[in-house]
C-alpha cells in the first residue's frame, strides 16, 4: 500500500519543542518534493515548508521561518520537520504530502493522515 504516515505530533508548552515525521511505505522518498501542511481549526490549510525532490533546497513560510527546520533521511525514507520555540498559533494539524517533481506545487501524490501539535500551558 502506498501512503504517507506521519507521527510525532502531542500536547508541548510554549516555547517547546516537537520533531514530526513523515515516512513513506511501498515508496521510496527518493526525488519527490516533499511540502508540510498545516490547518488551524476555522482556517484554511496554510504551507509551513518545503523540500525539493533533490533534497538540496528548503523553504519556510514566514510565521515559522528560524523556528522550523525540514530534513530527509534517506535511510529511513523519512522527512522529518523539527518544530523548536513553538507558539500557540503553531496549534494545528500537521499534515505532509508528496509529489514526483523537483519541488512543491498545487498538485500532490499523496498526503499523509495528518497529526495534532496543541501548543499550550
Amino acid at each position: 500500500q502506498l501512503q504517507l504516515v506521519e507521527s510525532g505530533g502531542g500536547l508541548v508548552q510554549p516555547g517547546g519543542s516537537l520533531t514530526l515525521s513523515c515516512a513513506a511505505s511501498g515508496f521510496t522518498l527518493d526525488y519527490y518534493a516533499i511540502g508540510w501542511f498545516r490547518q488551524a481549526p476555522g482556517k484554511e490549510r496554510e504551507g509551513v515548508s518545503c523540500l525539493s525532490g533533490s533534497g538540496s533546497r528548503t523553504n519556510y513560510s514566514d510565521s515559522v521561518k528560524g523556528r522550523f527546520t525540514i530534513a530527509r533521511d534517506k535511510a529511513k525514507n523519512s522527512v522529518y520537520l523539527q518544530m523548536n520555540s513553538l507558539k500557540p498559533e503553531d496549534t494545528a494539524v500537521y499534515y505532509c504530502a508528496a509529489v514526483y517533481a523537483s519541488w512543491c506545487g498545487r498538485e500532490y501524490d499523496y498526503w499523509g493522515q495528518g497529526t495534532q501539535v496543541t501548543v499550550s500551558s
